[in-house]
């Protein structure tokens, strides 16, 4: 059976640059490009050249090696002439391979936004198209608000689509603009699109997120003839976001429903990185990733409850409806409260560390885990600081040094110039194979002084520990008032590009902070030696 092939339309650059809070630079527009190239989606909008600096000297040159390089923009403006419009001589000048225009097709937008009849619109949609596939670019139309000028006015909607398809264009996109349009009505409408003389072939779909549906939208307009689908990576965009394509991309590969159908230019190969890709996008916006992301979080393929996960170990499709490697993720079977044995067996052998069921320490390491997290720890969050307690209770961790004592004091002064400042100074006094040293250290706060300090001369240890780095730093408070219990996790990292978790609680936030660094380290020294990992002795 031939598979219909869908073409997957990328607006990351473009219309995901409106997300508040998030601005691209030159250079992340090309590391971003290029990662979408590589990736094998089919087309990649850069942004709007002309419009703004940035996108002005991102399309001086092309971006992808694969991917269609789109440029985006208007048509042109009633009453000028498509060879005299500043804003549609800019996309000509763009080095792309295609030019998406933005045109009205709701006459309420016609008429109060352009301040022109429908039949200039028109006109303006058929000039500008014919203008761009005549300098040999593929062209294509995003219907603005389609699906609201429906509604509103049927025929005109219509019309315009068709007046695009009449003058070249390759795809017409209808666009919920305003992202609530429901998926039956966005259904029925391409379908009656399609009826009008619109070609499914030709026609693409561009969805916005603000009823939660922007992907439901999609895969409704998929199902009634759509070939395009436009979204952005992870869901970005203005307001509540678009379509999410790394949703998309592995809904359409891995589901029967679709991938039986249709397929797209994502080898099995490459969507086993789509997991990957996902995080490196959100590595470059210096974000986290969202834990709870279909397909691609942390917790996508995870479970706490004893009872779901002794059932998953036996078969994971009892809880997983796709497996976690055909997007590149992991199954997670957490350490938590609410697990039984099967849990912490799984967590244990994931880390190298054999113990059998009925091993009475398993019950013992159960009960701790359990009795800790009942006063704040997170072992679910912090890998690193259950790898050393299962370590202590089920074999051994090595006594590398011995903390004899820390001191933390903050100072607030005035420096030489007269200016307020804060000043913080650790000392800790450790001991190494017996040997006394005291370290003393400076830091911008309490936990950075500490941690300089508590690095700074472990002796025969300290060469190890160079490249040890603190990478982030959380702190909640676990309950209300001055005398709170706060939970400290410190996610650490080292030249190898590991990285791990580690978890303190106390009713003292440098208390808390030191016994999460003091794992970290202890972590570190244990990594060094493969020992993270020791099989359980009796």
């Amino acid at each position: 059976m031939t598979r219909e092939r869908i073409y997957l339309f990328d607006t990351t650059l473009r219309d995901g640059q409106q997300t508040p809070g998030i601005d691209f630079s030159v250079e992340d527009k090309i590391a971003i490009a290029a990662m979408l190239d590589e990736f094998g989606v089919d087309y990649v909008e850069g942004g709007y050249p002309g419009a703004n600096p940035t996108d002005t000297e991102f399309f001086k040159h092309k971006r992808t090696q694969q991917a269609s390089f789109v440029a985006f923009g208007m048509t042109k403006r009633a009453g000028v002439s498509a060879s005299n419009d500043p804003g549609l001589n800019a996309l000509l000048a763009a080095s792309s391979d295609a030019v998406c225009l933005v045109a009205k097709s709701w006459d309420y937008h016609v008429e109060v936004a352009l301040g022109c009849s429908n039949e200039e619109n028109l006109d303006s949609i058929r000039a500008s198209v014919e203008t761009v596939v005549a300098s040999g670019r593929e062209a294509m139309v995003d219907c603005e608000h389609f699906f609201d000028g429906y509604k509103a006015n049927p025929a005109y909607a219509i019309a315009c689509a068709k007046a695009a398809l009449e003058a070249g264009a390759r795809w017409v996109v209808l666009c919920d603009t305003n992202g609530g349009t429901q998926p039956s009505e966005i259904r029925e409408t391409v379908v009656a699109a399609i009826a009008a003389g619109v070609p499914g072939a030709k026609l693409g779909i561009h969805a916005h997120n603000d009823t939660g549906q922007a992907v439901a939208n999609s895969l409704a307009a998929v199902e009634a003839g759509v070939r395009q689908i436009q979204g952005t990576l992870n869901g970005i965009g203005e307001r509540c976001g678009n379509a999410n394509l790394v949703t998309l991309i592995a809904t359409l590969g891995l589901k029967d429903t679709y991938c039986e159908r249709f397929e797209t230019g994502i080898t099995a190969d490459k969507l086993q990185e789509l997991t990957t890709l996902a995080h490196a996008f959100d590595e470059l916006l210096n974000r986290s990733p969202d834990p709870q992301a279909p397909y691609v979080g942390a917790s996508a393929f995870a479970t706490k409850a004893g009872i779901h996960a002794s059932a998953l170990l036996k078969d994971p499709r009892t809880y997983e409806h796709v497996a976690p490697e055909s997007v590149g993720n992991l199954r997670r079977v957490m350490v938590s409260d609410q697990g039984g044995k099967a849990n912490f067996i799984n967590a244990l052998k994931r880390r190298g560390i054999a113990v059998p069921k009925d091993d009475p320490r398993l019950d013992k390491l159960i009960s701790i885990v359990k009795e800790r997290e009942a006063t704040g720890y997170a072992y679910e969050g912090a890998d690193a600081s259950f790898t050393l307690l299962a370590n202590r209770i089920l074999g051994t961790v090595p006594d590398f040094f011995h903390v004899e004592s820390f001191r933390v004091m903050v100072e607030r002064r005035f420096d030489a110039n007269g200016k307020l400042k804060t000043v913080s100074e650790a000392v800790v006094k450790v001991i190494v194979d017996g040997e006394s040293m005291m370290s003393v250290a400076e830091g911008h706060g309490p936990v950075n002084a500490l941690d300089l300090a508590l690095r700074k001369d472990l002796g025969k240890y300290q060469s190890e520990i160079a490249d040890l780095e603190l990478a982030d730093y959380k702190v909640r408070i676990l309950n209300g008032g001055t005398e709170a219990v706060t939970r400290v996790l410190i996610e650490s990292a080292d030249r190898t590009g590991a990285r791990w978790w580690t978890v303190g609680v106390s009713d003292n936030i440098i208390d808390a902070s030191f016994q999460a660094l003091m794992d970290s380290i202890v972590y570190k020294l244990m990594k060094n030696r493969d020992q993270v990992g020791l099989v359980a002795a009796e």
